[in-house]
């Protein structure tokens, strides 16, 4: 299985983000919605287990397999041994149960799992089946800025947007925002996929970032990008500086021209 390369890039992922130090102990989790392809080149490693309820449903992930960090597993222990801290999981055909199919030795899919698999049914549908990744993690610049900004969408975007120029192109969308909630709940679920019906990143006030992407390069870059421009912001603001000059809307308008990107019109 190590040699197969989607679990490989899974692999590499979690490995990534736990250098970048946002997993602490067992934070984050990391989903992914294997090709028919990916998941042929596995089968003859697949012992099926028994069937559990989600909780959740969705027929349009009837019969798909999902590559998933474990619950309470830690990211910085994929690399050493992925069997025991992920492992691929199989959806019914009615959309609402999973199995273990590989993996997972000693443990489930993460706890995040429903939320998961809420998202990953609205990404696809809004995407026509591109987006397959499903990456949730605990930067903390990021983080930092859910305590001193408004908790609105255009807040965030524009501060983002104007904090490193490469922003407006990676996410041209901006980004969402949501209130604060109690992790692992319906609540959250629900509320995150009203957002990532709009936005391919949610920012979950004190307590992380939540990503969508068509494979890890591209999620782990959302991720990494976002994270970077707000360690920027976070280091202007604590300068104690006056502000001289930003990217203006002019600039980002021109930026949008050159890179052929459509920014979201309700912040600029």
């Amino acid at each position: 299985m190590k040699d197969i390369p989607v679990i490989q890039g899974f692999t590499r992922m979690c490995a990534d983000g736990w250098r970048q130090n946002w997993h602490e102990r067992n934070g984050g989790n990391l989903t992914y919605r294997m090709t028919r392809e990916e998941a042929e080149q596995c089968v003859e490693f697949f012992k099926p287990g028994q069937w559990n309820e989600i909780g959740v449903s969705s027929k349009d992930l009837a019969g798909e397999y999902f590559i998933t960090t474990g619950s309470g597993k830690y990211f910085r222990n994929v690399e050493l041994d992925i069997a025991a801290n992920a492992g691929i999981v199989e959806i019914n055909e009615k959309g609402d149960a999973w199995r273990i199919v590989w993996g997972l030795e000693n443990s489930v899919p993460t706890s995040e799992f429903p939320t998961h698999f809420m998202n990953h049914a609205v990404r696809k549908k809004t995407t026509d089946g591109k987006n397959r990744v499903i990456y949730h993690a605990h930067p903390a610049n990021i983080i930092a800025m859910t305590y001193i900004l408004p908790l609105k969408s255009k807040d965030f975007t524009l501060a983002l947007w104007r904090s490193a120029t490469e922003c407006p192109v990676v996410f041209p969308h901006g980004v969402g925002v949501i209130p604060w909630h109690v992790p692992g709940t319906a609540d959250i679920a629900l509320v995150t996929c009203e957002v990532m019906e709009e936005y391919s990143a949610a920012v979950w006030a004190h307590h992380g970032l939540f990503c969508s992407g068509a494979d890890f390069d591209e999620t782990f870059g959302l991720m990494h990008t976002i994270e970077k421009a707000a360690e920027i912001y976070m280091k202007v603001l604590s300068s104690n500086a006056k502000v001289r000059q930003t990217i203006s809307d002019d600039n980002l308008k021109a930026i949008a021209k050159v890179f052929e990107v459509k920014l979201n019109s309700n912040f600029i």
